[in-house]
C-alpha cells in the first residue's frame, strides 16, 4: 500500500508534497576535474571573478573532500548519500542502478516532494569528450528534464594537441579553440540551464537544477582569448625530488605513474598543459557566472539554494603527476561554496572538514523537503552555515581502487589494502611529500589514526543491501522492503 502511495504521488504531484510554501530552490552546478587553484582560495595566478562572487555572497569550504577521487565512483556517492563501497561503483564505468536498483538519488527525492528535476550537461559519469552530446552514463530516474549540449569543441577533436595519438580525454591535450564562449559545450550549458530558470521564473514550481560542466577536464579546449589570461612562460612547473617515487608504497607510487606518457613532461610541455588547464577554468568560470546573473535577473536568487562543486580535485604537476584518482590533498580535495538564503553569512570561509556524502542531507535541510530516506549517511551541514568556524566532521574518509586515506585538521593517514601505510604531516608539509608512517617519533600518531581508519572503513562498508529502499519511479518493480 505504501509503495502504491508513493508511486501515484509521483505521478500526479501529489497534494500532499505539492506545497511549495518555505521550500528553496536548488541550483546545484558541478564542473569536472577541478581542483581548488580558483582565486576564491587563494591562487596567486587562477583568474575566476564570477566565482570569487559568488564565495563573496556565500560560505567558501576549504576542506572538502570527495568519498572517491575519480569522476563515477564520487558523483554515484554524492548523489545517492552513500559511501562508494555501498553503491558497488569503485571503477569507472560501473552504474549503480546494478547493485542498488532501488535507491534513491537526490533529484529523485525532490521530485517525489513536488519538485522539478532537471539536468543539463554532465551530473554522473560521462566518458568526457566522447560523451558528449549523449546521455553518458545518467541515470534517467533522477530527472523529468535532461539536456544533452554539444558544441564545436566535439567537432574539431582533430585539431587537438595530444600527448596520445586520437586520444583526448584521460591524456594530456588542450587547444586553444575557434568561436566564442556559446559555440561551446559549456557554453551551450549554461546557455540551456539559463532557458530552464527564466521557465522556472514563469510557472513557479520549485526545482532542483543539476548544471553539469564539462571543463576543465581534458581536452582543454575553451575559446583563445582565454589563453591571453596567462603567460606560459611564467607559469612555475612543481618540482618534484629525485629518487621520490622510491619513498612511496607500491599502490601509492603505482597511483602517481599509471599514466605513462605523462611522467617526466618536458619543463615547456608542462607549462603549456597548465597555462591550457588555467584557460579552461577561467572559461569555465565564465559560464557559471552567466547562470548565476540569470538567477538573479528571474528574480530567483532569493529562493536559491546555490552550491558549486567539483567531482573532485586534479594533480597539476604536484607529486610529478597530471590526473585525478589518487589519495593525495589535491585529488581528493574539492571546491565547495554554498550560497543559502537567509542561513550562510556572505564571504565567510570555513575549515571545518565536510565530505560530498553530506550533500543528500544538507540540501533536502536546507530546502525544507521531508528527510531523506533513512539509508542515506551523511549529515546536514546547516550548522556550519550558519556559522562556520563551528566545527562539523573530526575527519574525511576517502577511497581509492586499493586503499583508504583519512584527512584530519592535520594530519592525513592512508591505509592501502597490502597493510602499507602513509602518514603526512600538513603542519609542516602541506604538500604531503614526507611519509611519516615509519618515523618512530610519530609511532603513537600513526596508531591512533590506523584505528580510526579501521573504525571509519567498517561503518563504510556496511551493505547497503541491508537498508530499506523506496522504488524510485512509477512502474518500477523496485526491491521488497527490508522489514527487519
Amino acid at each position: 500500500m505504501l509503495r502504491t502511495l508513493f508511486a501515484l504521488c509521483l505521478v500526479s504531484a501529489c497534494p500532499l508534497f505539492s506545497g511549495a510554501a518555505g521550500r528553496q530552490n536548488v541550483l546545484f552546478i558541478i564542473t569536472d576535474d577541478l581542483n581548488c587553484n580558483l582565486g576564491a582560495y587563494d591562487h596567486p595566478i587562477v583568474q575566476t571573478p564570477q566565482l570569487d562572487k559568488l564565495a563573496d555572497e556565500g560560505v567558501t569550504f576549504m576542506n572538502a573532500y570527495a568519498n572517491f577521487p575519480q569522476c563515477g565512483q564520487s558523483r554515484a556517492s554524492f548523489m545517492t548519500g552513500l559511501y562508494p563501497i555501498q553503491t558497488g561503483v569503485t571503477h569507472h564505468q560501473q552504474r549503480f542502478r546494478e547493485y542498488l536498483p532501488d535507491v534513491v538519488t537526490i533529484p529523485q527525492h525532490f521530485m517525489a516532494h513536488g519538485y522539478t528535476a532537471a539536468r543539463v550537461g554532465k551530473l554522473y559519469h560521462y566518458d568526457n569528450p566522447s560523451d558528449i552530446g549523449t546521455d553518458g552514463h545518467d541515470d534517467l530516474a533522477s530527472w523529468d528534464t535532461r539536456i544533452n549540449p554539444r558544441g564545436i569543441d566535439k567537432d574539431i577533436e582533430p585539431d587537438i594537441i595530444t600527448l596520445q595519438e586520437g586520444k583526448y580525454g584521460g591524456t594530456m591535450s588542450w587547444l586553444a579553440g575557434p568561436g566564442e564562449d556559446e559555440d561551446h559545450t559549456d557554453g551551450r550549458v549554461a546557455t540551456e540551464s539559463i532557458k530552464l530558470l527564466q521557465q522556472y521564473a514563469k510557472s513557479k514550481q520549485p526545482f532542483f537544477l543539476g548544471v553539469g560542466l564539462y571543463k576543465p577536464h581534458t581536452p582543454y579546449v575553451a575559446p583563445a582569448k582565454y589563453w591571453d589570461f596567462y603567460d606560459r612562460d611564467s607559469i612555475v612547473v612543481p618540482e618534484v625530488p629525485a629518487g621520490y617515487l622510491d619513498t612511496l608504497p607500491p599502490h601509492a607510487r603505482n597511483s602517481l605513474t599509471r599514466v605513462k606518457n605523462q611522467i617526466d613532461l618536458p619543463h615547456e610541455v608542462a607549462q603549456e598543459a597548465i597555462q591550457a588547464y588555467y584557460a579552461t577554468i577561467t572559461f569555465m568560470d565564465a559560464q557559471v557566472g552567466r547562470v548565476l546573473d540569470a538567477l538573479k535577473e528571474t528574480g530567483l536568487a532569493e529562493n536559491t539554494i546555490v552550491v558549486f562543486t567539483s567531482d573532485h580535485g586534479y594533480h597539476m604537476g604536484e607529486h610529478g603527476y597530471y590526473q585525478k584518482r589518487t589519495l593525495f590533498e589535491h585529488s581528493a580535495r574539492v571546491p565547495l561554496i554554498i550560497r543559502a538564503p537567509g542561513v550562510t553569512p556572505a564571504g565567510k570561509r570555513s575549515t571545518s572538514i565536510v565530505e560530498m556524502i553530506d550533500f543528500y542531507q544538507t540540501l533536502s535541510d536546507l530546502a525544507g523537503v521531508p528527510e531523506p530516506p533513512e539509508f542515506v549517511l551523511g549529515r546536514s551541514m546547516r550548522p556550519v552555515l550558519k556559522n562556520p568556524e563551528k566545527p562539523f566532521r573530526p575527519d574525511a574518509l576517502m577511497r581509492h581502487e586499493f586503499g583508504y586515506s583519512l584527512r584530519t585538521a592535520r594530519y592525513r593517514y592512508m591505509l592501502w589494502d597490502d597493510g602499507e601505510s602513509e602518514l603526512y604531516d600538513h603542519q609542516s608539509d602541506p604538500a604531503e611529500m614526507k611519509n611519516l608512517a615509519n618515523v618512530s617519533s610519530f609511532a603513537e600518531v600513526s596508531s591512533k589514526l590506523r584505528s580510526r581508519i579501521e573504525a571509519r572503513i567498517i561503518a563504510a562498508e556496511i551493505p547497503a543491501k541491508n537498508q530499506r529502499f523506496i522504488p524510485p519511479l512509477p512502474g518500477d518493480k523496485g526491491r521488497p522492503l527490508d522489514k527487519s
